[in-house]
């Protein structure tokens, strides 16, 4: 038996690297059956962050669909989903460079079926019986104003002009036919709305030409959550509302709504991309579907006419893009020894095929730290939730009585939440002998909408005590260094990051990736999508514009004196370079130990393997510096 190595905490040498990060993983997404072929995309950072439509054959050949000069991505609310759908073998995606759709017959090489332009598409759906699809446009054409949302439809053979289908509302997503082509169903809101907040659905009959008619709202409103519309094979509506609080299961029928579910549980998500799904029909009264319960997301067989659910037994806590036929379920999956995987689930023998995963990197489980979650107090008597990880490598033992750094990470939205599936981002930090608290704080999703609400009005405030005071918790349980809490955060967790170090002083460094320091800029100068999103989340413009500049970092540096590092695309419409930019010149003229990598040609989000690599490795050699500890590699 090998002998422990004893060396200071973050020192370990791992085999863990950036390296395999950037470019041994992949990003899966968007699971779509045809027949019984099934396809996904997969998000290549080694390709410059290419998304590639891949099909695998009943035989389980898998093949790249997309030719290499093409990038199956919409950029519709920037964030995209929902880039591609098949029909008779067809492939139609929308490509990045021009957000143009293409039609690729099998076998051949794509060709565009719509014009040239400042359209973009998302969210399509095909008509058989018309040769159509129907799908979500964006219209970026006149540039003095906001885009405009429609649902639209598109000649299949790009031969004839379409039609504007749906429009008057500024966000349209999730078209879905009847079985019989007869009616149409969609979810629309409206600003200040995000679709989490509140969404409408509406079913509409569709005439002979194509057109709508006999319009109607079925259900939701300003303060309804509606998700995920879908047809039962005999023709009834279903979908996912809040409006007990929880995402649950419902139907509209003989012109009346009705619970399928009714459980303190998620059904649903938060509609950042389009194309989700978390339950699907294999027959008019059996539904596979996932929900999440505390963070954990649970597979189950939901019979309809009984309204049983059954437990189907994974290993699985993360589960997405689930889609189902009668014989199988395919979906996306991880747990917390298991990266996302493409999964597919035969229903009769209930054996799990994995067909492609994110990483075939295997890696000894001795350096695997498996989550546990937790539950900790915050304020006005309030429990907050989080994954924490502690450090873990085979090989090594710390000093006596040294205790590990934490980095505590707030995720980003900040309407989203964090998974507890394997994350080799967070391994990478645990196995050098970092532990992390990964925090679900007030406003995260999969706790209900009351929890979710907490965020409302108090952004930059709640979040900021659920980072501070799950980190106090793990303090006092003494797991962790209170001299060395660091924080950490992309996006709204960027916001949350800065806000943690500039008006408290729980953490003693930090790392902002394209984070929001500065909320009235972002209110001016952020895309459609999320430009009124801060009306919940701070207060309305201007009439609480004192309150924007009070939850501002930018305009308090004074405040902070402890060491931080930025990272930011320079191509990001999401959270603008300038914003970066002038947080970072502030404090290097206040003296503080700062840094700042900017990249060329990344938006929301890195997507490219080198940079990918070298944002991680210089975030832990800034740490390295700050902390005083020496790294086991040289790793820039």
């Amino acid at each position: 038996m090998t002998k422990l190595q004893v060396a200071p905490y973050g020192s370990w040498k791992s085999p863990i690297t950036s390296d395999m990060i950037a470019s041994g993983t992949i990003r899966l997404e968007q699971v779509v059956l045809d027949g019984d072929n099934i396809y996904w995309i997969e998000m290549r950072p080694a390709e410059g962050g290419r998304c590639v439509v891949v099909r695998r054959s009943p035989e389980g050949q898998i093949i790249d669909i997309t030719p290499s000069l093409f990038n199956a991505r919409t950029r519709v609310h920037e964030y995209g989903g929902g880039a591609f759908v098949i029909h008779a073998g067809a492939v139609y995606f929308s490509n990045f460079s021009d957000q143009r759709i293409y039609c690729q017959d099998p076998g051949g090489q794509p060709r565009p079926i719509t014009p040239e332009g400042k359209l973009r598409y998302a969210d399509g759906i095909v008509d058989r019986h018309r040769d159509r699809l129907i799908c979500v446009c964006e219209d970026h054409t006149f540039t003095e104003r906001e885009p405009v949302n429609t649902l639209i439809d598109i000649d299949i053979h790009g031969k004839k002009r379409g039609q504007v289908l749906v429009s008057g509302n500024d966000f349209y997503s999730s078209p879905r036919l009847s079985p019989d082509g007869s009616y149409l169903a969609w979810l629309t809101w409206n600003h200040p709305n995000m679709p989490w907040d509140g969404t409408e659905l509406w079913v509409g009959e569709l005439k002979a030409e194509g057109g709508l008619s006999k319009i109607k709202r079925v259900a939701g409103g300003i303060d309804e959550s509606i998700f995920q519309p879908e047809w039962s094979p005999d023709g009834i509506l279903h979908f996912v509302s809040d409006r007990t609080g929880w995402w649950n299961l419902y139907r509209w029928i003989k012109g009346r709504i009705e619970p399928v579910t009714e459980m303190e549980v998620e059904f649903g998500a938060p509609q950042w991309f389009f194309g989700m799904s978390t339950y699907s029909f294999v027959s008019p009264d059996n539904i596979i579907c996932t929900y999440n319960e505390k963070g954990i997301w649970k597979l189950a067989n939901l019979n309809t006419a009984t309204k049983k659910l059954r437990s189907i037994k994974t290993s699985y806590t993360d589960i997405s893009y689930l889609r189902a036929r009668s014989d199988k379920v395919v979906f996306v999956a991880g747990s917390p020894a298991e990266p996302a995987s493409v999964v597919q689930l035969d229903l009769q023998s209930e054996r799990i095929e994995v067909l492609r995963r994110s990483t075939d990197i295997v890696i000894d489980a001795g350096y695997i730290s498996i989550p546990r979650a937790i539950e900790f107090p915050t304020e006005h008597g309030l429990t907050a939730h989080a994954f924490f990880y502690p450090q873990q490598n085979l090989d090594y033992i710390a000093p006596p009585g040294e205790k590990p750094p934490m980095l505590v990470i707030s995720h980003g939205g900040p309407t989203s939440a964090v998974s507890s599936k394997l994350d080799l981002m967070i391994q990478y930090w645990t196995s050098r002998g970092f532990a992390v608290l990964n925090v679900n704080y007030g406003g995260s999703t999969g706790y209900g909408r009351a929890y979710r609400l907490r965020l409302n009005g108090q952004w930059g405030v709640i979040d900021v005590d659920d980072c501070m005071n799950g980190a106090r918790h793990l303090v006092n349980l003494g797991e962790v260094d209170i001299d060395r809490l660091i924080i950490r955060g992309a996006s709204a967790g960027g916001y949350t990051t800065l806000c943690a170090l500039t008006f408290r002083d729980t953490f003693k460094a930090g790392a902002d990736y394209y984070g929001v320091s500065d909320l009235e800029a972002m209110r001016k100068e952020t895309h459609k999508f999320e430009s009124r999103y801060l009306d919940r989340l701070i207060g309305h413009y201007p009439e609480c514009r004192d309150l924007y500049q009070k939850r501002s970092p930018i305009n308090f540096i004074d405040n902070l004196s402890c060491p931080v590092i930025f990272f930011q695309g320079l191509e990001d419409k999401v959270v603008p370079p300038d914003q970066t930019e002038k947080m970072f010149n502030a404090l290097s003229r206040k003296g503080l130990p700062v840094s700042y990598l900017p990249f060329e040609g990344e938006q929301h989000g890195f997507r490219r393997a080198e940079n990918i690599k070298r944002a991680l490795d210089t975030e832990l050699n800034f740490y390295s510096k700050v902390f005083s500890f020496r790294l086991a590699d040289q790793v820039i």
